[in-house]
């Protein structure tokens, strides 16, 4: 079996990231057509007691993180791509005490903004949960040239 190195690299970006640590959140796949993360179920991220529907809030972070995975799959060097805007729209609630998958892709990369699209699911990709659509800021090259200016912002000027 040969070895995915953007798999390899997202495993270890994913691992890194304090609110994947917290929700559960691991790489299910990867490639050049998209990144797809996994929530899996608990009950720490159950947003109705009585129903046991995972939180709003755990989804949207799950598509968030799959979005801006996403642009490892498209990107030769990794860059910081904070986002820009994300909108998620839910088809119906996750049911519970199942894992959530989280597929996203790239679709238009510029200069300076990474276009994502993506949805989340259960058993069948075809009846997703919820849609997302994000787009994220290229900073990675802006970053690199201004390596240097803390000492310069804190008045430590040589």
């Amino acid at each position: 079996m040969a070895a995915n190195p953007l798999l390899e690299r997202a495993t270890r970006f994913v691992s890194a990231l304090r609110h994947c640590q917290v929700l559960g959140i691991t790489v299910h796949a990867a490639s050049e057509k998209g990144m797809t993360l996994a929530l899996p179920y608990g009950s720490h991220i159950v947003g109705d007691p009585q129903t046991g529907v995972i939180h709003g809030g755990a989804l949207t972070s799950l598509m968030d993180t799959a979005c801006g995975m996403a642009t490892l799959c498209v990107l030769p060097e990794f860059e910081v791509c904070p986002t820009l805007d994300l909108r998620v729209d839910y088809m119906h609630p996750a049911e519970p005490h199942k894992p959530v998958y989280g597929f996203a892709q790239c679709y238009r990369v510029t200069a300076d903004v990474i276009f994502t699209r993506g949805f989340a699911f259960q058993d069948d990709p075809e009846q997703p949960i919820a849609h997302v659509v994000g787009t994220f800021m290229r900073m990675g090259k802006r970053l690199k040239g201004t390596q240097g200016l803390g000492s310069t912002i804190k008045g430590e000027q040589a």
